[in-house]
């Protein structure tokens, strides 16, 4: 509990000044601590090394933080979770995207699991709050492509797959019933 409680901490201050997309613009925290959610009071989940790269999942790819920085302090376990879920931001978004479909089925299972509560987190997140530029035709391709994700994952465990089931026929649903 305490590298976890450690973890947040410093995905706090890294994340500090980002905030969400949504049209509350809530603070970046919340989704590395939605995951955190997720994974413990959802699927029951106790794997420190799962936990602590849930919270950290996007510090590499979105602040100043390094992976050395992240082996130095949480550890090499830690380490290769956190770099199999960093998209590389030199790359064309389209090209990020497609290359998540792909390798998903090849990380570890510990970071499938977190890549699984991140993609629950975020169609939920479009589902109840999508960002205000956000059309439904974007919100419905953006849950499509998580889709995607997930369905490379199946077999990892069978709760969070039920759970992003449950969040993309919600989100799939309300779309069908506002056209």
């Amino acid at each position: 509990m305490n590298e976890v409680t450690a973890a947040l901490q410093f995905a706090a201050r890294k994340h500090r000044q980002q905030r969400r997309k949504d049209a509350e613009r809530t603070p970046y925290i919340n989704h590395p601590i939605a995951l955190l959610n997720i994974l413990v009071n959802e699927a029951q989940i106790s794997d420190a090394v799962v936990l602590i790269g849930a919270l950290l999942h996007d510090t590499v790819e979105d602040t100043d933080t390094s992976l050395t920085e992240i082996a130095a302090l949480f550890g090499e376990e830690v380490a290769a979770v956190v770099d199999q879920l960093t998209d590389d931001k030199s790359l064309p978004k389209a090209t990020r995207k497609q290359l998540q479909v792909e390798h998903a089925a090849t990380i570890s299972d510990r970071a499938k699991l977190v890549k699984l509560a991140d993609k629950i987190a975020n169609v939920r997140d479009i589902a109840m709050s999508p960002p205000p530029d956000w059309s439904p035709t974007r919100q419905q391709e953006y849950c499509d492509w998580g889709k995607r994700v997930v369905d490379q994952m199946r077999g990892t465990h069978t709760i969070l797959e039920t759970l992003f089931d449950e969040a993309y026929t919600a989100a799939t649903q309300d779309w069908a019933q506002a056209e």
